[in-house]
């Protein structure tokens, strides 16, 4: 098992060079938000002087990431914003420290670190911003990567049903992030069938029943599937849309945020096949390999704490130990032939 779900823990551009070239399907990501937390481990990502710094930085990452890649492989990357002068994405410093919408600890985390205390943190400022001003972060590093030579295919709302609550009052809560679909070459390994979702839509002139595109459409990216619905019994089910609605997920054994298993499944089940590898630089608690495994995939986690990795080894094995036990049950409850 832990050949199939690896963990290397070590900064993630030194761990992944140990891995040889052209040999991952998928990237599946979340790496540290611009100023969110600081994670006190020497080399992290997300308290850089500057927000030109640390987009630098995840490129180096994005960089290796390409290497180890297939040539049809894609990555999927989400990414939060922040807002300048408000202490990145935790909003303005209240009190003895406590941050908007955030926990005593995790303000304090922030307030303490050295380019905070010191007036030179994030601000904003070498990119002309004003406060209050939304940084644009996710965006700023889908177009760096774009320049890096990377295929920016789509954008993918995550939208959530139960947001963070914000106690802004001139603006509204935030309910949205952003995945990036990315790939290494333009044409590239995304099964888009095995996330169909669920038709709701009543048949029309934009919406008909049909599995072959109308003449004019077989070449280019949307051959074969613009507009169209598939029917599986009594359901009918069509392309995936942009916009996916999952529900946040706390995991009370982390003072981190994960993303939640549902919201990265589509993922991995559209950018790797059954027994391939799926990559995860910045690995956490380990979501990513957990998800992986219950869909038949291969993982690679890198992750710098050496806490988290040690965390993520542990549901890892849980989740294996678990799987075998119910399939016990499963081969123990069926009739011998």
């Amino acid at each position: 098992m832990s050949q199939q779900h690896q963990i290397l823990v070590g900064d993630c551009i030194e761990m992944m060079r140990t891995m040889p070239d052209k040999s991952v399907h998928t990237c599946v990501t979340s790496p540290p938000y611009f100023g969110l937390r600081d994670y006190g481990v020497d080399g992290q990502i997300g308290l850089e002087a500057t927000p030109a710094e640390f987009l630098s930085r995840l490129v180096d990452v994005f960089r290796e990431v390409r290497r180890v890649l297939r040539d049809d492989g894609t990555i999927w990357v989400n990414m939060g914003d922040s807002y300048a002068g408000s202490w990145g994405a935790q909003g303005r410093p209240q009190g003895d420290g406590q941050m908007s919408g955030r926990s005593v600890t995790s303000a304090r985390q922030i307030n303490e670190h050295p380019r905070f205390k010191s007036g030179t943190g994030v601000r904003g400022r070498e990119m002309g911003m004003k406060s209050k001003d939304l940084m644009g972060m996710p965006w700023r590093l889908a177009f760096a990567l774009q320049d890096d030579g990377w295929y920016l295919r789509q954008d993918i709302i995550w939208n959530k049903p139960n947001p963070m609550p914000e106690s802004v009052r001139d603006r509204c809560t935030k309910s949205h992030e952003y995945i990036f679909l990315l790939s290494k070459s333009a044409s590239y390994l995304c099964d888009m069938e095995s996330i169909r979702e669920a038709a709701s839509e009543p048949e029309g002139a934009g919406n008909v029943n049909r599995s072959e595109a109308l003449p004019g459409e077989r070449d280019g990216e949307n051959a074969n599937i613009r507009g169209s619905l598939h029917r599986i019994g009594p359901r009918e089910t069509r392309n995936k849309r942009s916009v996916w609605t999952v529900p946040t997920r706390g995991f009370k054994g982390a003072h981190f945020a994960t993303f939640p298993p549902d919201l990265i499944r589509p993922c991995i089940l559209a950018g790797a096949p059954r027994g391939g590898v799926v990559l995860d630089p910045f690995g956490g608690a380990g979501t990513t390999s957990l998800v992986s495994m219950q869909e038949g995939r291969r993982s690679i986690l890198c992750e710098l704490n050496p806490e988290y990795a040690a965390m993520a080894r542990a549901r890892i094995d849980a989740a294996w130990l678990d799987g075998a036990a119910q399939m016990d049950v499963f081969h123990d409850a069926t009739p011998a032939a």
